[in-house]
């Protein structure tokens, strides 16, 4: 049997989100978002990367290793 996490109620998401609003003020907000969306796509992006690359190693018949061999 799996035991949930706390959930946060409504009540806990406003207090957050008035928190944040009076940290970092309504204009940082929304580019620090930016960043974060910026930073998930260049992540996934190397993710894919290096698929592509062990895809093509494999592909090659081997890694530089055992060519050296």
């Amino acid at each position: 049997m799996i035991i949930p996490l706390y959930i946060p109620g409504h009540w806990e998401l406003v207090l957050v989100v008035i928190a944040l609003l009076i940290l970092f003020g309504g204009r940082k907000i929304p580019e620090m978002m930016k960043g974060i969306g910026t930073g998930i796509k260049e992540f996934k992006k190397g993710v894919r990367d290096d698929d592509g690359e062990k895809k093509s190693i494999a592909d090659e018949g081997g890694s530089e290793e055992t060519e050296k061999k």
